[in-house]
This record gives C-alpha cells, structure tokens and sequence, in this order.
C-alpha cells in the first residue's frame, strides 16, 4: 500500500479569503481615486493667490489649494486642504506637507462641515 505524499503548504493559499471587509474596502477607495480624474481649475495670478493666502493666514480659515502637479496621465491631483500651519519665503505648510508658492495653481476657501452636522 502506498502513503500518500506529504501534504507541503506553501502558506498563501489559507489566507486569501481572511481580508478584512474596512482592507477591501480601503484598497477599493484607494482604486477609485487613481481612476478619478479632477479638473483644471482656472490659474490664478500671484497676486490673487497671495491675497487669498493672507486672508486664510489672518482668520484662521480653511483653504483648498491646486497644484500645478499632474500624474502620468497628465490629471490633476487631488486638491489639499486644511488649515495654514506655517510658512516661510518659499512656500507655506499645509496638511503636513510644504507647497512653494510657484507651485500652487488655484487656492480656494471652503467650509469643512463638523461630524456633529452630518446626517446619518
């Protein structure tokens, strides 16, 4: 009688159905996101720029700004927002992130909403 050959686990197989539903999830928004593409918004003038700058500076408020960066397929990426952390002579800090001032194409005010405002 024959013994059958031992059973040789490589390991990958048991473990492709145990993702995480928030892991697939995530991977599908992070999916979308390289799909979207956001448009061009019209390039402001130094001097536009620097005035919205300023007043976000002064009354603490929150802005969205556009780079003139775009990703390979020549789209725009996604706008950064939040609140002025700081700034220097080159550029200002935002969202954990410097942004020179050469690079920036449009910058916006906007109004986060607060999770207490949301509807369910």
């Amino acid at each position: 009688m024959r013994t059958p050959p031992p059973y040789e686990d490589r390991k990958l197989l048991k473990w492709n159905g145990f993702y995480l539903s928030e892991h697939t999830a995530q991977m599908d928004a992070k999916k979308a996101a390289k799909t979207y593409s956001w448009p061009a918004k019209p390039t402001l003038s130094p001097t536009e720029i620097d005035r919205i700058l300023y007043e976000a500076r002064l009354k603490d408020k929150n802005i969205a700004i556009q780079k003139e960066e775009v990703n390979e397929e020549g789209h725009y990426l996604p706008d950064i927002i939040g609140k002025i952390q700081g700034y220097d002579a080159l550029g200002i800090y935002i969202a954990n992130q410097k942004i020179d001032y050469d690079e920036i194409r449009n910058v916006e005010f906007i109004t986060v909403k607060k999770w207490s405002s949301l509807e369910r």
